[in-house]
């Protein structure tokens, strides 16, 4: 299990510091899309209820409407620029890879990577909240906002074991019913499902409105299949184990592969979906930056 000092490695978040203001024009640059009026102040005219997320200013909660319902909803306001980020964390058995020159796991990478998004997310005071799945919905952090919630995410993600077969597909579809609050929707994954089952997944997020970003995590070694000579490769989703000639079959794995990261790559664009491929001995902190940067100029 990882330290929490693991995930916020001083001078990991030294470096990540440096992101806060592109990620708030990236926010913005979001919101821009969804409201009228992108920047605070320029109106106050009542747009519509949304359902009420712990941090919520209570003077904007709707009482008449609990009265009537028993549920609480804030005003949303043309102005209002924060967003909910939903982190969705693959925790499936086959994210416990780590190939031979990797500092981490598939799993462990994306920790970090999911606590420095919660950290640049609550930092910019809007909501987040963490789902870990597997072949279903493992555990749920609902949306909140405070830098107390990090506590909270921190302890989710040491807590997250790698376990079980993988079924992204079908918890992509279930999730994108469940995410009532439009926001933003990002997916740490290895992605190791069928590609047309995944992409359904990630239209059904288009289709509730949600902003979707892909972080495809692969290990060097998954991506350039680095083996020559006879393999035993063992299953970590299932207990096989089966011996190969790595140099025999190289060439078709890899032909293979391309064709399924172009299928995930061209319906992501094709969805308006952002797909980042990382692999994981790239440092975290460049990872995000050069993210950040592509999205700011494409939202231009």
């Amino acid at each position: 299990m990882q330290d929490s000092k693991t995930y916020f490695d001083p001078r990991t978040l030294a470096r990540l510091k440096g992101l806060r203001l592109r990620a708030r024009q990236i926010v913005e640059g979001f919101v821009a899309g969804l409201h009228r009026s992108p920047q605070r102040g320029f109106s106050i005219e009542f747009a519509e209820h949304r359902e009420y997320a712990p941090g919520d200013d209570l003077r904007y909660v709707d009482w008449k409407v609990l009265g009537r319902t028993d549920k609480l909803y804030s005003k949303q306001f043309e102005d209002e620029t924060n967003l909910v980020c939903h982190l969705v964390l693959d925790a499936s058995a086959g994210m416990a890879y780590q190939g031979p020159d990797s500092p981490l796991s598939k799993l462990d990478y994306a920790k970090c990577a999911a606590a420095a998004l919660a950290w640049l997310v609550l930092e910019q005071q809007d909501a987040v909240g963490i789902v870990t799945f597997d072949a279903k919905i493992r555990k749920v952090l609902a949306p909140a906002r405070g830098s107390a919630h990090l506590r909270n995410v921190v302890r989710l993600l040491e807590a997250t074991e790698p376990a079980g077969e993988t079924a992204a597909g079908p918890v992509f579809h279930e999730l994108a019913e469940r995410f009532r609050t439009r926001g933003v929707v990002v997916l740490l994954s290895d992605l190791f499902d069928a590609p047309e089952s995944v992409l359904a997944g990630l239209k059904h997020f288009h289709y509730r409105r949600h902003d979707v970003i892909a972080f495809h995590l692969l290990d060097r070694a998954e991506a350039e299949f680095p083996f020559d000579d006879p393999t035993r490769f063992r299953g970590l989703e299932q207990p096989i184990r089966i011996p190969v000639d790595a140099r025999a079959i190289r060439r078709a794995y890899l032909d293979e592969f391309d064709r399924y990261v172009r299928e995930l790559e061209a319906g992501c664009r094709q969805w308006s979906i952002d797909y980042e491929r990382v692999e994981t001995d790239r440092p975290l902190d460049e990872v995000l930056a050069r993210y950040l940067t592509g999205r700011r100029h494409r939202l231009r």
